[in-house]
């Protein structure tokens, strides 16, 4: 990533996603907080294939 915009355009793409209440990038740790809408459940292949739909990006879960 190399700005906020960046960032931006990966939060919307997880916004995207059923049962994602709100995401939030931060361009410097590379890392996204995802929050879920209560009781939801999503894959995290979903998760990651939003990522990947923003741009040039990889992804994995948080360990």
């Amino acid at each position: 990533m190399h700005c906020a915009s960046c960032g931006l355009l990966i939060d919307d793409e997880l916004e995207e996603i059923p049962g994602v209440r709100s995401a939030h990038t931060d361009v410097r740790s590379g890392r996204s907080t995802i929050r879920l809408e209560d009781g939801a459940e999503v894959d995290t292949d979903a998760l990651v294939a939003a990522v990947q739909r923003a741009g040039d990006y990889t992804a994995r879960p948080a360990e």
